[in-house]
């Protein structure tokens, strides 16, 4: 499909720059896309949408300061280096994005924090993607978190006062370049209601790096190939998915990274599985959601493999229909923005609204 189909016009000014003082403060479009209905609520309505038996499934990755600014030893330039995740067979090396890459080659070595934290080319790969090696005494985690920036994305213009306030309040598993920001809205008081009300409550963990927030450079969007992520479904959480799935429970996603992993596994096996494991898994209207009934989401940028994730599930013109009310309706937009919750059943073979 031509990228455009997914294109919209965004007044900046919907772009939000800082989150809610209250998180479950922020506006909810509720929207039943069998019946092509919106409503307008706020988040912590959502539990007068959710009933007893539906399965919440949240992605607990927990996003470190992944973004280092230092120096080239060799030529003290300036340079920006990016942490996406650790390569598992190489100890204590991550794959990277470098800024200015061309001028990172195999040898090169990097200086953050007056030598406190270093790292040393070992390969490089296309894209300004090169494969880093770090030096340092102590605990690589906590070095990262003295010297290390929250890798806000790059609309939002300045960084948070408070590191928190870019986690979810589950985030548990260090590793993520960015934040499943749909989980944004929810708070420790809302999940104790949701519980109560005896909807039942899944962690899932999928590490955020560029398979996530890389544009699509391509004008068809069959040539656009996802970078990989990591995800993880543990072997209580696959029983528990499995039997919702049996007993018909609808099962709602927070977020896309959470669709991507549920779908990812679903996909492969044909159920839930335990499962440590990579996804490239690109999802585009075509699609046929095979694990996932509900979605909670934010609203998303313009011709964006998120708004075809969306677009996969309830409809592209549906979906910029929703968008369009959302932006006359003065809601907020992107990572620290309002947020949409979308049901109901759908006919892939009959609604291929593409």
């Amino acid at each position: 499909m031509d990228i455009n189909l997914f294109d919209f016009n965004l007044p900046e000014e919907r772009i939000a720059q800082s989150p809610m003082k209250q998180r479950d403060e922020c506006k909810l479009m509720v929207i039943d896309r069998e019946h092509q209905t919106i409503e307008h609520k706020l988040f912590h309505d959502i539990i007068d949408y959710l009933r007893p038996g539906d399965v919440l499934v949240r992605n607990n990755t927990r996003v470190i300061p992944a973004r280092l600014i230092g120096e080239k030893e060799e030529t003290h330039g300036k340079v920006e280096v990016l942490l996406l995740h650790a390569l598992e067979d190489q100890k204590d090396t991550w794959e990277c994005l470098v800024g200015n890459a061309h001028s990172v080659r195999v040898g090169s070595v990097c200086s953050f924090g007056d030598g406190r934290l270093r790292c040393k080319c070992v390969e490089v790969k296309p894209e300004g993607i090169r494969h880093m090696q770090f030096i340092y005494e102590g605990i690589f985690l906590e070095v990262l978190d003295q010297l290390g920036q929250m890798p806000l994305p790059p609309y939002i213009k300045q960084q948070c006062e408070d590191k928190e306030d870019y986690q979810t309040v589950y985030a548990k598993i260090p590793g993520s370049a960015a934040a499943p920001t749909a989980g944004f809205h929810f708070t420790p008081e809302l999940f104790e209601k949701l519980q109560q009300k005896g909807v039942e409550i899944i962690d899932i963990t999928l590490h955020i790096g560029l398979g996530t927030f890389r544009p699509v450079k391509v004008q068809d969007t069959k040539d656009h190939v996802m970078h990989e992520e990591r995800y993880q479904i543990s072997k209580n959480a696959a029983e528990r998915l499995n039997l919702a799935k049996k007993e018909h429970r609808r099962i709602i996603a927070i977020g896309t990274t959470s669709v991507r992993t549920l779908e990812s596994c679903y996909a492969k096996y044909g159920e839930f599985k335990e499962c440590n494991e990579g996804t490239s898994i690109f999802i585009s209207p075509g699609y046929e959601y095979k694990a996932v009934d509900a979605l909670i989401t934010n609203f998303h940028l313009p011709k964006s493999t998120l708004v075809m994730l969306v677009s996969a599930f309830m409809g592209r013109k549906w979906t910029l229909h929703c968008y369009e009310e959302a932006i006359q309706h003065d809601y907020r937009f992107f990572s620290f923005g309002d947020s949409m919750f979308i049901y109901g059943n759908y006919d892939y073979a009959a609604k291929k609204d593409l």
